[in-house]
């Protein structure tokens, strides 16, 4: 990897969550240099622009508009193009218009970069990472995607109000496809290690089954409430590309739900979110938790889900 730069970042794709990124770490001080590229290479370029001027008041850095060729020595390559979620829409009826976009964009990338980390964000994420995956040719290490770093964000924000805590304190996890098949992994959830049931108790909440599933529910239905109210999500998503590039650059070994390959069986090469260690070599290992049965069922149910989708995208092409 001589010729990567750790501190260089590339955006693909300059819409809402594109841009909303590269504004993100633009304020983490993470990267000296950012390289935007857009289909529309005014729409880069006036993103750049918009985000250059405020750097006075930030940190020293390049944010400007580029091509392929200008992504040769990024560390990470942070993949954000394709069509958005309209209202009404489930994040798989996106499927063959964006794989169609990767068709275009992933061997471009991969002509002049074939050491860096492909960070998958576009929707949806699960099979976008496993079609990058097939067409990159990259290590399942160094392809994953955004995943349910952000369901598990909102999981912790929901518990955080109804517990009147720290979210931060809150340790749960959603797990499986980002998507309506995804599983709130409540038996292994906790709050400063504290077992989640029991913390609900001293707080006065004793109506376990309902709240879990009130809060499951509105954590699916978290982004089609935000596109219904305001056409599209992008500050939580630019905030979780954020904390995975964190974990990239600075190699912290952190624990997060990334989307990536898995070798379960009946689900390989399907990629899904479990929680994995993330460090400066991308994916280094996966952290096996507590699930219950039920869990483990809908966690293969979300795969079978994953599976048969990625199924019918290859056999279409």
């Amino acid at each position: 990897m001589s010729n990567i730069n750790s501190r260089k970042a590339a955006i693909i794709g300059c819409g809402f969550v594109g841009s909303a990124s590269a504004f993100a770490l633009m304020e983490s001080s993470l990267f000296s240099e950012i390289v935007l590229i857009d289909a529309d290479k005014n729409r880069a370029e006036g993103e750049a622009l918009d985000i250059s001027h405020g750097l006075p008041f930030s940190k020293p850095m390049q944010i400007y508009a580029g091509d392929y060729s200008d992504i040769s020595d990024a560390s990470v390559i942070i993949v954000t193009a394709g069509a958005g979620q309209k209202p009404g829409e489930t994040r798989l009826d996106l499927v063959k218009k964006n794989v169609g976009i990767f068709k275009s964009i992933i061997p471009q990338i991969t002509q002049y970069n074939k050491d860096g980390i492909l960070l998958i964000v576009a929707n949806p994420v699960d099979i976008l990472t496993s079609v990058a995956k097939k067409l990159s040719g990259f290590p399942s290490n160094r392809v994953f995607g955004s995943g349910t770093v952000l369901d598990t964000a909102r999981l912790k924000y929901l518990l955080g109000q109804h517990l009147d805590v720290d979210s931060r304190t809150i340790h749960a996890f959603i797990i499986g496809e980002h998507g309506d098949s995804e599983i709130a992994a409540w038996s292994s959830a906790n709050v400063s290690g504290v077992p989640l049931n029991k913390f609900c108790e001293m707080r006065g909440h004793f109506d376990h089954d309902s709240s879990m599933e009130r809060i499951a529910e509105d954590v699916k239905n978290s982004a089609y409430l935000i596109i219904e109210k305001k056409k599209a999500t992008y500050y939580g998503i630019a905030m979780s590309v954020k904390r995975i590039c964190e974990a990239i650059v600075r190699d912290e070994k952190s624990i997060l739900p990334v989307s990536s390959i898995q070798n379960m069986e009946g689900a390989e090469g399907v990629a899904l979110s479990t929680p994995v260690i993330v460090g400066k070599n991308g994916v280094e290992g996966a952290v096996p938790i507590e699930l219950n049965d039920e869990e483990r069922k809908a966690l293969k149910n979300s795969a079978d889900t994953l599976k048969k989708v990625l199924d019918d995208v290859m056999s279409d092409q």
